[in-house]
């Protein structure tokens, strides 16, 4: 019986194939609504800030600059990293987390800024090393609860966990930051909450928490005296905290700030006085104006019209993101998700509610769109784990089955 013969493709022919297939493969790994969002968010956050810091030489918009296009290199590294590969180093992240927060207190390195001790300059780089470990903690947090895949009963294992992520919140709190002690506290529950922990026993915690700080808050002062310096809150925090409460509380000095964002929001009527026009801040009234108050700029400079722009963009991005979580095919890449999704929903909703007085005033940035190195950097990198969930949402395929094809 004569045979036919097998037609055999020539090597150029079969590496030329399997680049295709390589290139096919990483564009279809790619969640292109997600990315093109992102961009869209720090182009935006690009033009706010050039506005915001034209003419003033204490910010360096160059600085912003790289801060962007370091964090799309070290997205696109992540992207093509399988993320599942850090989900046993649950203690190494907690030891780095634990380092970068306690970073700002050594003497030689750590810088003091208005005030705060929360920079380090490390070989004439200055960044904040409780950004950097937001990300770090998101990861401490996912890989430490998806080890009990969605079942957290036992009252001892509960216990365990939520002691170990409160360590490195207290570690931030010895810089008395309680801005980013929030952001990691919300991160933390969230992460608990996705990862099966028992609804009373959060609840019942979170009330027991938020009694401490209460009896913390009303016990400072006694402290104060005491020890003769600021023991919890510093002064400037407890008067932000009074003005969220009155806001006609000392409107010359503690609540300037406030009363010139709302003043500078108001002013920007339905479009705006276009780019560049902005007297609030371009006339030095607003304080912070390219950091903690960068929707206040975009407001005046683009009125409502560019302010629900950026809330849509905000939307857009949490949903798309919401969507990468759905199509995770394990718990531990649901979880990070869950941990970045709770990071920027908090910083967005406190941000822009101190911008209107409906949130405490804190020194929290807007993602991807405040002055900041290190916060842009951590938003990319935040993103590149988003972008890795994604393109590793399956599970290896076999070669040999097909659909509708029995292997046997």
């Amino acid at each position: 019986m004569p045979v036919t013969p097998r037609l055999q493709s020539s090597p150029s022919n079969r590496s030329g194939a399997q680049a295709g297939f390589r290139l096919g493969d990483i564009i279809r790994s790619l969640s292109f609504p997600v990315l093109a969002v992102a961009l869209i968010l720090a182009a935006y956050g690009l033009l706010i800030v050039w506005s915001a810091t034209y003419g003033l030489s204490e910010y360096n918009y160059n600085r912003q600059l790289m801060g962007v296009g370091i964090g799309i290199l070290l997205m696109l590294v992540i992207w093509r990293i399988k993320y599942n590969r850090f989900s046993s180093l649950t203690f190494v992240f907690f030891g780095i987390c634990v380092v970068l927060m306690l970073l700002p207190l050594v003497p030689v390195i750590g810088q003091t800024i208005s005030g705060a001790r929360r920079w380090v300059l490390i070989f004439g780089f200055q960044f904040q090393p409780s950004e950097l470990a937001k990300i770090f903690y998101i990861l401490f947090a996912a890989s430490l609860l998806a080890r009990y895949k969605g079942r957290l009963d036992s009252g001892s294992e509960y216990l365990k966990c939520f002691v170990l992520l409160l360590v490195p919140i207290f570690c931030v709190m010895l810089q008395l930051d309680l801005g980013t002690s929030m952001v990691l506290f919300v991160i933390g529950m969230a992460v608990m909450f996705a990862g099966g922990a028992n609804r009373r026993w959060l609840i019942i915690s979170v009330v027991a928490l938020g009694a401490t700080f209460v009896s913390f808050l009303v016990l400072d002062g006694f402290l104060d005296e005491l020890m003769g310096r600021d023991v919890f809150i510093q002064d400037y925090q407890k008067d932000r905290l009074l003005v969220f409460l009155n806001p006609e509380h000392d409107v010359d000095r503690a609540g300037y700030n406030l009363r010139q964002a709302q003043i500078a929001i108001g002013s920007g009527g339905l479009f705006g006085k276009g780019l560049g026009n902005a007297t609030q801040s371009g006339l030095g009234f607003l304080p912070e104006a390219p950091t903690d108050f960068i929707f206040c700029v975009l407001a005046e400079e683009f009125g409502f019209v560019g302010s629900m722009a950026l809330i849509l963009l905000y939307a857009s991005l949490m949903f798309l993101v919401l969507r990468v979580a759905f199509n995770s095919y394990d718990f531990f890449g649901t979880l990070i998700i869950t941990g970045i999704l709770s990071m920027w929903i908090f910083q967005i909703m406190e941000n822009i509610g101190m911008n209107l007085g409906l949130m405490p005033i804190t020194g929290i940035p807007l993602p991807f769109m405040s002055y900041g190195t290190s916060s842009m950097l951590v938003n990319f990198i935040a993103l590149g784990f988003i972008l890795s969930v994604w393109a590793h949402r399956n599970p290896v395929k076999s070669n040999v089955s097909q659909p509708g094809r029995r292997v046997q």
